[in-house]
């Protein structure tokens, strides 16, 4: 089995000057944990998941916890986020896999680097990303204790 056999064919990207808020709120929506990050030639230049906007966000929500005017002067630090760009909290150096790897590789990539995702890189243009339940997904269907017709329903 191969990437391009699992992989979601038209990944959901933003644009690296897009506020930080518009990610937060398709992240939500769409329930996704991970947003590739394209120019306007669909180039991969970065990726934004879940946990840079958490770590953008720790500023506003630390306040809330600490006293009056240590809780002040942190949050006239912070940053609104409808100021804040992908391109200034994304991961730079993002982890690609081609179409054609094997689906074992990218599996061991991703334990191996701990990233829930890889994005999936044709000729320098994004094609796809691969997540961590497609991972799961495709093994689950090869194991005939549970092997049905839609993943998602499957019970132990």
């Amino acid at each position: 089995m191969f990437v391009r056999d699992v992989m979601s064919a038209a990944p959901l990207t933003i644009d690296p000057e897009a506020p930080l808020e518009t990610a937060v709120a398709i992240m939500r929506e769409r329930g996704v944990r991970h947003l590739p990050v394209v120019d306007a030639d669909d180039r991969l230049v970065g990726i934004v998941t879940d946990r840079d906007l958490r770590s953008a966000m720790f500023g506003d929500v630390l306040a809330d916890y600490l006293p009056g005017e240590s809780a002040r002067r942190l949050r006239a630090l912070a940053t609104p986020l409808n100021d804040v760009r992908i391109g200034q909290v994304m991961t730079w150096q993002v982890v690609t896999v081609g179409p054609e790897a094997p689906l074992a590789q990218a599996a061991a990539i991703m334990a191996e680097r701990r990233i829930g995702s890889l994005p999936v890189v044709d000729h320098a243009r994004l094609v796809g990303i691969v997540t961590e339940r497609d991972v799961f997904k495709a093994l689950a269907a090869t194991l005939p204790c549970v092997r049905g017709e839609d993943p998602d329903t499957y019970f132990w």
